[in-house]
């Protein structure tokens, strides 16, 4: 059977299209066994080779070897299998060649069916593998119609829907209109929408920030940071790895050129360009400007909470219009932000100390913050509390500690579980297992019983 200029068309494929013509080779010879076993419809199982440059195909039935024959069609005889290779054996499997008939036809519809699914597969193949590399960048895109809320954007090789929830509030394209997006994700298996892309991502904002700005691109400076509410306000946090390069000043640009351009691009959207700290305190006061920070203190380092204290008449600048200002804080920190005034926080001091966890170093940090407050005797105060509350906590320690002790010479003449002497010890039980073969105690498992002997060799040695 013939496929005129089978090897033309599969190299045409491969330069046009990147298609390895060995790979549509391999398809078309699936696709055209699997064809004509149904149109045999005889059951065996069937075999298609390729004979590209002449444009051939050839079929052959997979036959087992046997000594008496059951079925013609998935059989044949020792002798008629030495025929085909000398080597068969009783089990062995020949492949016999066979001419099927009324089969043309079909074999052209097929090869045409099976070269136009690969196509459609390979480029979908390679518009993944190029945008997989574009997630997180900027790319333009053409807007090539308007659907309801949403916008058709041709990026090329592909088209991706730009939904009304990504896009900036207020911003409006048309047709033909080129605009900027950035890529968010790549799903192969989202046939509607392989690309997907976004306006109002700060992504876009961080990506338009490394096109614009070359010193962020070489690493001079770095984004550290980006909190943003598309078409409102944004904060970006930068850091310069130089220290004779200012990072704000560079990524603002002389007369705010740079930064002009960005906000521009984002339909005007005012951008607060600030730089990062280490320091966690000077970072929210920074992330808090335009406003002027009294005080930062930490209420609760685990849970990354911090009070703010302002003065009365920079209350509604640290708060934004709508909170926004400290909403874009709290994204750009990672840290929950109470903000108050100092009137506030004079009158509800003691409650915001009862926060303070009990910890020395914060503690200390607290004790300095409120020392260095406008009013020395709000401080003084501040700071006689804090000592009175750690002195409680330590006496409330020493008391559960004795209680606890109590409570383990009451048990300590009887055999006891690991797991409740660990209880009694406040400490868990794999490290009571731990510390005690330190000191030379072994203890077989966390189930293991205690005698009263190696209960009191723990208390006396491990837990003194």
């Amino acid at each position: 059977m013939i496929i005129d200029n089978l090897d033309q068309v599969a190299n045409q494929i491969e330069n046009e299209r990147g298609i390895k013509k060995e790979f549509l080779y391999e398809a078309l010879e699936q696709a055209l066994a699997s064809a004509c076993r149904k149109h045999i419809g005889d059951g065996s199982q069937l075999e298609c080779t390729l004979n590209p440059s002449a444009g051939t195909m050839q079929f052959f039935r997979v036959k087992e070897v046997v000594e008496d024959i059951f079925s013609e069609s998935t059989e044949i005889l020792v002798e008629e299998a030495q025929k085909i290779d000398k080597k068969a054996e009783l089990g062995d499997e020949v492949s016999v060649e066979f001419i099927p008939t009324d089969f043309g036809r079909i074999a052209a519809q097929i090869a045409k069916q099976v070269i136009t699914q690969r196509l459609r597969e390979a480029e979908r193949d390679s518009v993944f593998e190029e945008f997989q590399l574009k997630i997180g960048k900027v790319v333009n895109g053409t807007v090539q119609q308007v659907e309801n809320r949403s916008y058709l954007i041709n990026l090329g090789r592909t088209e991706s829907i730009l939904n009304y929830y990504d896009q900036i509030p207020g911003e409006k394209f048309e047709l033909n209109e080129v605009i900027r997006v950035y890529v968010t994700n790549v799903d192969r298996n989202n046939r509607r929408n392989m690309v997907a892309i976004s306006r109002s991502h700060s992504g876009l904002l961080r990506a338009l920030f490394e096109s614009e700005i070359p010193e962020i691109n070489d690493g001079i400076i770095e984004v550290m940071s980006v909190a943003r509410e598309p078409g409102i306000r944004a904060k970006v946090a930068v850091k310069t790895n130089n220290p004779s390069i200012g990072a704000v000043g560079t990524c603002v640009g002389q007369m705010g050129g740079r930064i002009q351009t960005i906000i521009k691009e984002l339909g005007n959207e005012k951008i607060d360009v600030l730089e990062w700290n280490e320091d966690i305190k000077t970072f929210i006061a920074n992330s808090l400007k335009p406003a002027d920070i009294a005080n930062v203190l930490i209420t609760d380092i685990e849970e990354k909470q911090a009070t703010v204290v302002v003065e009365k008449d920079q209350l509604s600048l640290a708060i934004g219009k709508a909170g926004v200002n400290v909403r874009l804080s709290v994204n750009l920190t990672g840290w929950k932000l109470n903000v108050i005034s100092t009137e506030e926080f004079n009158e509800n001091h003691k409650s915001i100390i009862d926060k303070i966890q009990n910890n020395k170093d914060l503690v200390q940090d607290t004790q300095n913050d409120t020392n260095s407050l406008q009013n020395s005797q709000l401080g003084k105060a501040i700071a006689d509390d804090i000592n009175k509350e750690k002195e409680k906590q330590i006496e409330e320690t020493k008391e559960k500690l004795k209680e606890k002790l109590k409570s383990i010479q009451k048990q300590e003449e009887t055999e006891m579980k690991v797991s409740v002497l660990a209880k009694l010890l406040n400490v868990k039980t794999a490290e009571l297992i731990e510390k005690a073969k330190a000191k030379g105690i072994d203890i077989k498992s966390n189930r293991s019983t205690l005698t009263p002997d190696q209960v009191k060799n723990i208390k006396e040695k491990v837990f003194v």
